[in-house]
């Protein structure tokens, strides 16, 4: 069983900053990353990695705003989001697969998912 730890996220206005953070236990993940689901919308991708292989895909949205890094060998995940929009409003889950990261950014091939962190950006 994969077990999810994430922190980070809150309120900010338009233009700030914040990172979220995941913390994955359990098992070797190879791909993890953060989705997010505003009120109303389907659960989008942001960005993933494949953890020690360097390969790390972003939503079309967030590309140049958003980096998401790894640390190895705490198998963590940090997404640090710049120039932060009000569309980027959204619960932000962490997920992880066993498998290496497609390019799809698909929510259904992840089998494991955090609890959720709200991040709010005002106008």
């Amino acid at each position: 069983q994969v077990q999810l730890v994430e922190s980070g996220g809150g309120s900010v206005q338009a233009g700030g900053s914040l990172r979220l953070s995941c913390a994955a236990s359990g098992y070797n993940s190879r791909c993890m990353g953060w989705f997010r689901q505003a009120p109303g919308k389907e659960r989008e991708g942001v960005a993933v990695t494949s953890i020690g292989a360097g390969s790390t895909y972003y939503a079309d949205s967030v590309k140049g705003r958003f980096i998401l890094s790894q640390d190895n060998a705490k198998n963590t995940v940090s997404l640090q989001m710049n120039s932060l929009k009000p569309e980027d409003t959204a619960m932000y889950y962490c997920a992880v697969d066993l498998r290496w990261c497609g390019k799809g950014l698909k929510a259904a091939d992840f089998p494991w998912w955090g609890q959720g962190t709200q991040v709010t950006v005002s106008s």
